[in-house]
């Protein structure tokens, strides 16, 4: 079914829809190619943890130029169901593979920002016959790439006390203020000019769900789990589409330097660095990320690079 039910100014042509797995709501949004080419494959986008398919709002209308593009709230995120689970990427990897199989069937074109870049390559290394082509919009670390032996183990123990609901749900209380997020966004965000009301209410919306603060302590729980993630380690060399791994060199979450080692891990990825972009390119600069993702979707898909900065 269909429900008008935005949290944010729709693009003309995007449709809201709701679908129902294993009992969740999940929201998913579907805007077709305004010239389509049938010879393209669909996008498919997972937005980065905290966010929502609302944070392509600047991407959707260029992005499906010329072919369907379909945008996903994970479980637990943006308008999907604040769900009582364990959560970890296996989850997030099932719920992307049950909605293609249910609503698209045609191998994609998969972006994911951050969480959802994750988990994009979670689903690709699973399901290789889902993916004709990768895009990695920054790639995080699993917390045992981060921290090891007796560090690793208290960092751990530490977190998991601080996951309990008499400390989660007051902390939630202030950190879901709009002022709050707003200052939170400002020290992500290069372009901060970008960081407007509408970036605001696309995060301060969700927490007044039903169940948003209990979902919070069971994110929080399932990020000390160590099966929450492989290490990407493990993952990057099992790829095997070409995958284009895009990176704000001023990314002040998730360091360049990260991508650097993620990229010679396999001759399908493709590193590209973007000079004075942060973590949210794809918002900062929405013109010049999709631009680059078309260009590379489709250029030839041989002879990948390990690294390619892009020129100023």
């Amino acid at each position: 079914m269909t429900l008008a039910v935005p949290t944010f100014t729709e693009p003309p042509m995007a449709q809201h829809r709701y679908w129902y797995w294993r009992g969740w709501r999940i929201r998913y949004l579907v805007m077709p190619a305004r010239s389509p080419q049938v010879e393209l494959p669909p996008l498919l986008l997972l937005h980065g943890f905290g966010a929502s398919l609302a944070q392509w709002r600047d991407n959707l209308p260029e992005l499906a130029q010329n072919r369907t593009v379909y945008a996903l709230d994970l479980l637990g995120f943006g308008d999907s169901q604040k769900a009582a689970t364990i959560f970890n990427t296996d989850l997030w990897s099932a719920q992307v593979q049950a909605f293609w199989q249910a609503w698209i069937g045609q191998p994609v074109a998969l972006v994911g920002h951050s969480l959802g870049a994750l988990v994009a390559l979670h689903t690709a290394v699973k399901t290789p016959e889902m993916v004709e082509r990768l895009v990695l919009l920054t790639l995080p670390a699993a917390r045992e790439e981060l921290l090891s032996g007796w560090i690793e183990a208290v960092s751990r123990g530490a977190e998991r006390l601080f996951s309990t609901p008499l400390l989660i749900r007051p902390i939630f209380q202030i950190f879901r203020r709009p002022g709050v997020i707003r200052g939170a966004l400002r020290g992500i965000y290069q372009e901060r000019d970008r960081v407007d009301e509408a970036l605001v209410q696309q995060f301060v919306q969700p927490t007044a769900d039903r169940g948003a603060a209990r979902t919070l302590c069971y994110l929080v729980r399932s990020r000390t789990e160590i099966q929450f993630t492989p290490e990407t380690k493990q993952l990057v060399p099992q790829l095997t589409m070409p995958t284009l791994l895009l990176w704000g060199e001023a990314d002040r979450v998730i360091p360049l330097a990260w991508g650097r080692q993620l990229a010679p891990l396999n001759s399908q990825v493709t590193l590209q660095v973007i000079p004075n972009l942060g973590h949210c390119a794809y918002d900062e600069d929405p013109a010049l990320i999709n631009r680059l993702i078309l260009a590379w979707l489709t250029a030839s898909p041989t002879s990948p690079a390990t690294a390619v900065d892009h020129p100023d």
